[in-house]
């Protein structure tokens, strides 16, 4: 496993604990949008029993007396902290008890497919997980959920673009307060509830789009991953917007790109949002004042992280002009199939292999087949 690409690897430890009673995670990668420590993980390893010892290459971690259930409380409901307490709990001896726990759709899913292999997993109200441990698990059919990230990000191209997406597979119950902020902006939808073929039209309906006053959260808040390209299509929506992060400290650097193309965004580090939240004394630039419309222009553009990328693709398919992409290789780490789905909605990709370096895009807008 390329343990330096991505963050995966450390929902690993518990699974391989139960296992051989031993794990070795190299050292993490994954996007740099702000602090993104492990801390949580490891300190619910250590609650269940185990050993971690840092090494200059990594974490050994052991559980000489194998792990067992304990009682939890997450200081932030973080999802990957969520995960590990999951798959480590499943298996773990005796009952843990996780308060403050992330509650987002993908949670709820890996409890349903962790119930079909024989986990006990009991769900209460505030925020509490209940895993009563089990002696083993078994094999399962599972059909994950739709990426609503992705789905999020197809929706804002629209709009940027002034085009029209069909996602198929895209689920109104997991974009529910995505879809209130669209409609909010100025954006239309129709969902297609046909559990084969359905799925969710995105579209500009034409005339100016409406700026908006949001605040990222977890959920059932405004996720921050569909911060980064919404905010491209705020670029176009008439008036004065205001975004706060809440969740990653760093993750509107990416509007520097944006600035260089036309944009007008003014990044703060007061929070800009109805509640102070952790990062306001800390001198983050974490608050964003979009004016638009701005008219984009191409650029040569380096994506800096996985969302703030596909952010910077809907804003080279939304300027006037080309503009030169470099480091799409981050973008194959959570997007399948990217330039091929850019070419099948008519987007003009140009240059070198996919797989290489970079690309160059011609702006225009998105629009699928109908």
């Amino acid at each position: 496993m390329h343990a330096g690409a991505s963050r995966i690897p450390i929902l690993f430890c518990g699974p391989l604990l139960h296992r051989l009673g031993r794990a070795f995670i190299p050292d993490l990668g994954g996007c740099r949008i702000g602090g993104r420590p492990i801390d949580f993980h490891l300190d619910a390893l250590r609650e269940m029993g185990a050993v971690v010892d840092k090494t200059p290459d990594g974490l050994a971690i052991t559980a000489p007396d194998g792990l067992h259930g304990t009682t939890l409380r997450l200081p932030y409901p973080s999802v990957g902290a969520t995960e590990q307490v999951l798959l480590t709990a499943v298996l773990a001896d005796g009952i843990t008890e996780l308060h403050n726990a992330a509650v987002e759709p993908e949670i709820t899913d890996l409890i349903a497919l962790l119930q079909k292999m024989g986990a006990l997993i009991t769900v209460h109200t505030d925020r509490l997980l209940r895993i009563e441990g089990v002696p083993a698990l078994r094999g399962y059919s599972h059909r994950p959920l739709p990426d609503r990230l992705e789905a999020a990000s197809w929706a804002c191209a629209a709009l940027a673009t002034r085009g029209d997406v069909l996602v198929r597979g895209a689920r109104q119950a997991d974009l529910m307060t995505f879809l209130n902020v669209y409609r909010a902006v100025g954006g239309e939808f129709e969902v297609d509830d046909d559990p084969l073929d359905g799925g969710i039209r995105f579209w500009h309906p034409g005339g100016d789009l409406g700026a908006v006053a949001l605040e990222t959260d977890v959920h059932p808040g405004f996720m921050t991953d569909w911060q980064q390209p919404l905010v491209v299509a705020l670029t176009q929506a008439r008036g004065l917007s205001i975004v706060h992060e809440t969740v990653y400290e760093n993750r509107l650097g990416f509007t520097d790109a944006l600035v260089t193309m036309g944009a007008t965004i003014q990044v703060y580090s007061a929070c800009l949002g109805a509640t102070p939240c952790r990062f306001g004394h800390g001198g983050y630039r974490h608050s964003a004042v979009v004016s638009g419309p701005s008219k984009l222009q191409g650029n040569d553009l380096v994506i800096p992280d996985l969302r703030g990328g596909f952010s910077h693709f809907i804003a080279a398919l939304a300027a006037e002009g080309s503009s030169r992409v470099f480091g799409v290789h981050l973008i194959d780490r959570g997007y399948e199939d990217f330039g091929a789905k850019l070419a099948a909605l008519g987007a003009t990709v140009d240059g070198p292999a996919y797989e290489r370096a970079g690309l160059r895009l011609a702006g225009g807008p998105v629009e699928a087949a109908r």
